[in-house]
């Protein structure tokens, strides 16, 4: 089963083309992201499949209905949780899963027992009658998914779920989705920028320029790469060049970190760095195979910088030589 089909996805603004022609398959039951950076042209995405924007050209189907003359059936299947807090601060927890029941076509008694379900779910039950002008960040955005998900949908969109959170509370916003899913087997379809977000997906679309420029498992997209990352500082790093050649027979390059090189196994190389170069190692840095890596390896740009999946040994091998 298919819960989201693209084909031949267009959506320009001006002359300018926001999504260039997406070709895109997401089956059912899978969390499925958009990694890209900001401008990549992720919300307008996530805009036409939600029938928010209509495509210039292209087709795109959303639990089994065309987006551009079904759109109806499309907005009874989904739920969407903004970027942007869409939230009634001046109303309680409950008052806004109220109101969203109504736009759900939910009844009264149907209604009750849902909000009760979803504040138990995200783990506010406590906070059903409290103002959400004094919740935290977090605790909005976790009502802000118990809204998108009150109608029962069959696919959760979510753009940049966790854009402001610190990582405690991003950690806790990923648990309950990771819960959700698999307990009510739903559809995630979310994008972000953000690279260990992007570890929660079953698929990864890697996103830039309005185009999808590879697609994968997280673990498929990495094993592209296939090799550690070693930076070293040493006391002549001009020498280490030619000393790693001459007694490695590995190639590095210099860089204003230091000399970077490729290879399959990176801490494993060190001891022997330390012992066999033939100079002082001052500091050594083994840096795991990244999303940003594949990102860079395909767009030749970096989303951020990561420091993700890193060690660090500093002043080791004084002297050593």
């Amino acid at each position: 089963m298919t819960a989201i089909r693209a084909e031949g996805l267009y959506a320009y603004y001006g002359t300018t083309p926001a999504v260039n022609g997406l070709d895109l398959t997401v089956p059912d039951g899978a969390t499925f992201g958009f990694l890209g950076p900001n401008g990549a042209g992720k919300t307008t995405t996530i805009s036409m499949l939600t029938t928010l924007l209509k495509p210039t050209a292209g087709r795109a189907q959303v639990a089994g209905f065309d987006v551009a003359t079904r759109p109806a059936e499309v907005r009874r299947r989904i739920g969407i949780v903004f970027q942007e807090s869409t939230l009634d601060l001046d109303l309680t927890a409950v008052e806004n899963l109220r109101f969203q029941g109504d736009l759900c076509g939910l009844g009264r008694r149907e209604a009750r027992g849902a909000i009760s379900g979803m504040l138990d779910m995200m783990e506010l039950s406590e906070r059903g009658n409290t103002p959400v002008r004094q919740f935290s960040t977090g605790l909005r955005r976790r009502l802000e998914i118990a809204r998108g998900l009150l109608g029962s949908p069959r696919i959760l969109f979510l753009d940049e779920p966790t854009t402001g959170l610190d990582t405690q509370t991003r950690a806790a916003v990923w648990e309950h989705l990771d819960r959700l899913r698999r307990e009510q087997g739903i559809t995630v379809f979310f994008t972000t920028h953000q690279l260990d977000e992007a570890e929660h997906c079953d698929r990864i679309a890697i996103f830039d320029r309005g185009k999808v420029i590879t697609e994968g498992s997280p673990a498929e997209l990495k094993s592209i790469i296939g090799a550690d990352l070693v930076t070293l500082r040493t006391e002549d790093d001009p020498r280490a060049v030619d000393a790693l050649s001459d007694r490695f027979g590995l190639s590095a390059e210099l860089a204003p970190e230091g000399l970077r090189l490729r290879v399959s196994n990176g801490a494993g190389l060190v001891p022997r760095l330390c012992t066999g170069l033939g100079l002082t190692v001052r500091s050594v840095t083994v840096t795991s195979p990244t999303l940003d890596d594949v990102f860079l390896h395909h767009t030749g740009t970096a989303i951020r910088d990561n420091g993700t999946n890193t060690r660090t040994l500093s002043n080791i091998g004084e002297g050593m030589r």
